[in-house]
């Protein structure tokens, strides 16, 4: 296995940041996690601009140009051979002495690692998977801005440790006021009445890139769209409820806590969404790999 270590591929073994990094030592760092189907990575430029976001939000200078990180990517898939794969981009702070301070680290550290895409087991889509209503909420939005995509992640992982001891696969975590937010590693969508409904970015939640495909095709196909404010019992008496990110695209819910939704089957606009991104993802691939892409 290779990865791209600030400026060049190297073996895994070399791939070593120091502990004095910062983005070890206080999370100062952002990331970006994608999908790659066929040699080509979904969404790149998107995802590309999230990053630039997270890092002008942050105050933190990029490593190198986009187009310099776009080629940086292909060519950490190429070094490994790698057409299926999910691939994340980091970059933190970098190395200096203890302290807050930005100013103690010289330049960022950058990293790119790519592995082999191991496919969810065919049964989750097909059956659903159970989440659970988390008691860790989510960071309030003016404590940490949600746009940013950061290396802070302790909230997610305490929600994800309470899934884990119910034996959930995800955990959906609150705000504040009690409002759904979203899971640990996804954004959460739920139907009722034939309306998509899932969460407002107001509610503090990140901009999901697979989010905001998903809306785009609920129209597409002549469903009604609600993003607002909801609380955990309108997610608990949906006809439908599903999941997304980049790499598990729409997961099907059919438990939220002890609840079975929809008598326990996965829902036809579920399973049409589904389709419909999977159809958009083909489509795509098939437009980049024809431009060369890869």
């Amino acid at each position: 296995m290779y990865v791209y270590l600030n400026d060049k591929v190297v073996p895994k073994r070399d791939a070593v940041v120091s502990v004095y990094d910062h983005g070890f030592l206080y999370g100062d760092g952002i990331y970006e996690t994608m999908r790659v189907y066929g040699g080509v990575v979904f969404m790149l430029d998107e995802h590309m601009k999230r990053l630039c976001r997270s890092a002008e939000r942050i105050s933190l200078s990029l490593p190198m140009p986009v187009d310099g990180i776009k080629a940086a990517v292909y060519e950490t898939l190429k070094a490994n051979e790698l057409s299926d794969a999910s691939v994340r981009v980091s970059v933190t702070r970098g190395h200096g002495e203890l302290g807050l301070d930005p100013d103690l680290c010289e330049k960022p550290t950058f990293v790119i690692y790519a592995h082999q895409f191991k496919s969810y087991p065919d049964e989750y889509f097909e059956n659903g998977v159970k989440v659970m209503i988390a008691k860790t909420r989510r960071n309030h939005p003016e404590t940490l801005d949600p746009a940013i995509k950061s290396h802070n992640f302790l909230n997610n992982i305490l929600a994800k440790i309470e899934a884990k001891r119910g034996d959930y696969f995800e955990a959906v975590m609150r705000n504040l006021e009690g409002q759904i937010a979203e899971g640990t590693i996804s954004n959460i969508f739920f139907v009722k009445h034939d309306t998509l409904c899932t969460p407002h970015l107001k509610i503090g939640i990140l901009d999901g890139i697979t989010r905001e495909i998903i809306i785009h095709l609920a129209l597409s196909l002549g469903m009604s769209v609600k993003e607002d404010r909801f609380r955990p019992g309108e997610l608990q008496s949906a006809d439908e409820v599903f999941i997304s990110n980049s790499l598990m695209e729409i997961m099907p819910v059919t438990h939220v806590g002890n609840e079975i939704i929809a008598s326990g089957h996965v829902g036809h606009r579920t399973k049409a969404l589904l389709t419909a991104y999977r159809n958009t993802v083909a489509g795509y691939v098939a437009e980049r790999a024809s431009k060369g892409d890869q």
